[in-house]
Formats: C-alpha cells, structure tokens, sequence
C-alpha cells in the first residue's frame, strides 16, 4: 500500500498557443483538476505554459490569458496537451514549425506522453510526431489536415485516437472524450465515471464524428434506434442478433443498419462490442467474479473470448486490467510517472 508521502501527481502541461480558443483551454484543467487518490490528493497537476516567457497569451475571444509558465514546464510534465488554436501562421498555411514553438518542443523529454485537441494536432504533426501513424482532428479540417500532412494516417470518423504515447481528438468536445479516456487508462473506470458525474457529461459517448456532419434533416416521423439501443443495454449478458435489434424497431435489418449507423456514428455490431467491453471494465475492477462469469455477464461467452476482446481494445489482458485497477491503481502509481 502507497503511503501519503511516496505520492507525486502526474504532471500534465498544457501548451496555450497564441489564438488559442479558451473553451479547449479549460478541458484539461476541468477533467483532470478533480481526480484524488485514497487520502484526498490530487492524481494530476495541471500547469499551462507559453512558448514564450510568462505573459498573456492572445485567444481567438475579446480577452487575452496570462500565462504564468514558460517552454521550461515542457521538461518536466509526464504529459503534454496541445490544445487548438485558430491563429493562421507558417504551422496552418505550410505546416511547419516557428522557431520558438520548434525550441519549446524540443524540451520534451522522450517518453512523455503527447495529446491534442482539434487543430492542436497540427503542431504534433509539424513535430514529426505523427508520420506513419494514426491520428484524427475536427471532420471539417481532416481532409486539409491529411493533404498537409500525407504521411499521417487520418481517421475523420472518430471521436480520439490512442495510438500509445499519442492521442489525438476531433473537434472542441471530443477534448472532453479524449481527457476522460486518459484518465479512464491512466486509473480506471471508476475514477473516470466519478470525473464525469461531476462534470455532467457522459463517461463515453457511443459513435464518432459521422453523427456531428451536418446533414438533411430525417422525417420526424420516422423512428429512431434508441429504443433498440436501450434495450440492448439491458442484455448484454444475453445473445443479440442484428435481426432482434431491428425488430425492436420495425425495421428490416438493412433500414436499421443505415439508421443506427448514422445516429450513433459505427455499426450496431461495434456499438455492442463496446458496451459489452465497458461492462466487463466495470465487473472486473469491482467484483471478484471468475473470469467465466465476468465473460458471460458482459456478453463474451467465454474467458477466451473476452481475453481477445480486451486485449483488441485495450491492449492488456482481462487479469492485468483486474490487477492495475481492481483494489485501486491510483494508490499504486507512486513515481510520479505515466501510469502506464
């Protein structure tokens, strides 16, 4: 057991660009300013810090931020965010680096873990960081993004992107999604679902971009998949068949197919896997059931089947993953370092 004193919060730095948008800003302060450990502690310290020396820092608003941490900070942070900024320059219209955010980049320590929010991504991609990889920003900027930048491999369609020591969102609130995951990897489902309670958002939202693109308005008349969705929800640990789903609905499977797919953004069969896959999350960080029973209450069949789905999704096993969050990780990461 972690003692009070052995304790250092994992240092996030979050980088303010001039022409930042204060909304993105504010993400990484909300989601991880709240996470405490057993005795009350904050899990993370979160510092924003300037390519420049301390000072204001100009927002695409009617006010500026004043920054109290230079590029120096970079050197020391387990993570660093870069938050979206509208400011068109040499990185937006060439893609390539200033001098001085070249300089400030080169502070980071290798092995630190790197994020974006939206057009943040640019600066990661500038950077080099991103060739032959995969990454995602804002659905109306993607395809602008990828001709810059060919040698990334850009996935519109998705909320955020872990690709490791990567991770890159889409537009303004996916920012919320992508903070949320990383605290979900970093210390678990129950901490992630405590952080968003308090914030008043959804732990996970189902789907990715295709259901935010604008599109002709549907008949109001016509039905909706949310019944089926909910119904589903509650059975889980039974067999569903894509014909069972549509029937909910009164729609022949290819109907419901379309519609599912253009409300919820994936397929109905990727949607089930997902909740079926945070259910076993749940089960095994708070029960000490089998790994039998974890597999059939979540919808897996067997422990072998849920061994292959949680290390698709997740990269770990179902007993590593019990073992880091089970009597609570965030008691154990005591070096200060990335948790994982």
């Amino acid at each position: 057991m972690t003692t009070p004193g052995e304790l250092r919060p994992h240092r996030i730095a979050v980088l303010a660009l001039d022409g930042l948008l204060p909304f993105e800003l504010g993400i990484p302060h909300r989601i991880f300013g709240r996470p405490r450990d057993a005795w009350g502690r904050h899990l993370y310290e979160v510092l924003t810090c300037s390519v420049r020396a301390p000072g204001p820092v100009r927002t695409d608003a009617d006010f500026a931020v004043h920054v109290t941490h230079g590029p120096e900070t970079l050197a020391t942070a387990d993570t660093v965010i870069v938050p979206a900024s509208y400011e068109h320059g040499p990185l937006y219209d060439e893609g390539r680096l200033t001098d001085d955010l070249a300089a400030a980049l080169a502070r980071i320590r290798p092995g630190t873990r790197l994020a974006s929010i939206c057009t943040g991504v640019y600066v990661l991609a500038a950077a080099g960081r991103l060739d032959g990889r995969p990454a995602t920003t804002h659905w109306a900027d993607a395809e602008r993004f990828q001709r810059m930048f060919p040698k990334v491999r850009v996935d519109p369609d998705v909320l955020f992107i872990d690709d490791g020591d990567v991770l890159t969102s889409a537009g303004v609130a996916a920012g919320i999604d992508l903070c949320l995951h990383m605290v979900r990897r970093d210390f678990g489902t129950a901490v992630a679902n405590d952080v968003a309670r308090h914030t008043v958002v959804p732990p996970h939202r189902d789907g990715g971009q295709a259901q935010y693109i604008q599109r002709p308005v549907p008949d109001p008349q016509l039905a909706t998949t949310t019944a089926a969705r909910a119904w589903a929800l509650d059975r889980l640990h039974e067999p569903i068949q894509l014909r069972d789903l549509a029937g909910r609905e009164n729609m022949s499977v290819r109907t419901f197919t379309r519609r599912f797919r253009e409300e919820v953004g994936v397929s109905p069969g990727q949607w089930l896997t997902q909740q079926r896959v945070e259910r076993a999350r749940h089960l095994l960080e708070t029960t000490d059931l089998p790994m039998d029973q974890v597999a059939r209450e979540s919808g897996f069949g067997t422990a072998q089947s849920l061994r292959l789905h949680l290390q698709t999704s997740l990269g770990v096993t179902p007993t590593a993953y019990r073992r880091t969050f089970r009597t609570g990780g965030a008691e154990r990461h005591g070096d200060g370092g990335s948790p994982h």
